[in-house]
């Protein structure tokens, strides 16, 4: 029996540096620029793929089996996708899971997003690891024509995200009310009936099971968009205030994020809880500094050491940025470290109930270890309310 012909490629991967990756596309058609980063976690690529923190960025999932569960609705953490394509190790297969309402190829065409498979995600995971994240061009033709040069020359021509403000993009565009809890069998997602605290949330990125995640603690949450002030924030009278995730570079963001974080410290003795971008919005708040990572985490099994009792968590992440622990100011304590390389994970003020952790305790996807994070914020509303009314 005579050997298969090898396929045409139609669709490749540029690097700024000039290397090409070739392999079959599938979802839309077109072409991209952005960030290439890798994501290890073995599960929940949807969740992946419409998390907004992944904003400016093609992901490269180490798994190979993607697809294997096709998607559906209730797993879009947001809207859209935002992530602005995938590359995979073997295309999709027909997917076998009794949740899944379609294919991945599908909902990628009709979400206008671009994928690459057979790629060889370990030599490309090496790269980003030893040179750092590189700039790409993606592109997907099923002429399988390409103007390599011009695709180089696209991805050297990426700004890339430092000094980029991408939390305007992806916040909501007005404020609204948020009641669904997490999903649980057999009921999936249930209504909020009798919450316990008012909280605001500032929306930078926020993932839909975040929001669940404080529903499910007892919140009565109402989201503002990213450039929120002090007076939106007090206007509510909330028991306590969170900090979303979200993506680009926490500087940028922090132009106006940072003096509504400083009004409301200032002017409310409230709770304050903050997660990835709002962990880092926090932390340049109280004096610290953000840096840029060499390739950041991205993934869903971190180790994460709590410095204060000990324990180790395993986590889920996603950041290209962290907290500069060495800038961390008197009276504002490291709480948490990755495993990894040590880099910041988490802090809190020493004298008031305001903390934030780098990592995402809403575990969507991955280990559900630090839920106790959202416990932990209810109780200090708890607390704070009884004192208030003393």
């Amino acid at each position: 029996m005579a050997p298969a012909a090898p396929q045409t490629p139609t669709a490749c991967l540029a690097l700024a540096d000039g290397t090409v990756f070739y392999g079959q596309g599938f979802g839309a058609t077109g072409q991209t620029v952005a960030e290439l980063c890798f994501n290890t976690a073995m599960t929940g690529y949807q969740e992946i793929m419409t998390d907004p923190s992944y904003a400016g960025q093609v992901v490269t999932f180490t798994f190979p089996h993607i697809g294997n569960v096709g998607v559906n609705p209730d797993d879009d953490e947001t809207g859209d996708p935002v992530a602005e394509g995938m590359v995979v190790k073997w295309d999709p297969t027909t997917p076998s899971n009794w949740r899944a309402a379609e294919e991945l190829k599908t909902w990628l065409t009709r979400r206008g997003r671009i994928a690459i498979g057979g790629v060889d995600t370990r030599r490309l995971t090496r790269a980003i690891r030893q040179q750092g994240a590189p700039h790409v061009a993606l592109a997907h033709d099923p002429s399988g024509q390409f103007d390599i040069a011009a695709l180089v020359a696209a991805a050297r021509g990426f700004a890339g995200l430092e000094g980029m403000d991408l939390a305007r993009k992806v916040t909501c565009a007005q404020s609204y009310r948020w009641d669904e809890m997490r999903w649980a069998w057999p009921e999936g997602y249930t209504r909020q009936s009798d919450p316990k605290f008012k909280v605001v949330a500032v929306d930078y990125g926020a993932k839909r099971n975040i929001l669940r995640c404080l529903a499910s603690a007892g919140c009565d949450v109402t989201v503002l968009p990213a450039t929120a002030t002090a007076e939106d924030v007090l206007s509510y009278r909330p028991d306590g205030l969170f900090l979303s995730n979200g993506p680009g570079d926490p500087a940028a963001t922090g132009r106006y994020a940072v003096p509504m974080i400083r009004d409301v410290l200032e002017r409310s003795e409230m709770p304050v809880f903050g997660i990835c971008l709002g962990h880092q919005m926090l932390a340049l708040a109280l004096g610290a500094k953000t840096v840029k990572m060499n390739h950041g985490h991205h993934g869903a099994n971190h180790p994460v050491k709590d410095m204060e009792t000990g324990k180790v968590e395993i986590t889920s992440m996603n950041h290209g940025f962290a907290v500069d622990a060495q800038t961390l100011p008197e009276g504002v304590l490291e709480t948490h470290r990755s495993l990894f390389d040590g880099s910041n994970c988490g802090i809190r003020m020493a004298d008031r109930p305001v903390y934030s952790v780098q990592y995402h305790p809403e575990a969507s996807p991955g280990p559900q270890d630090s839920f106790y994070l959202f416990e932990r914020f209810a109780n200090a509303m708890d607390t704070q309310n009884d004192r208030m009314s003393q």
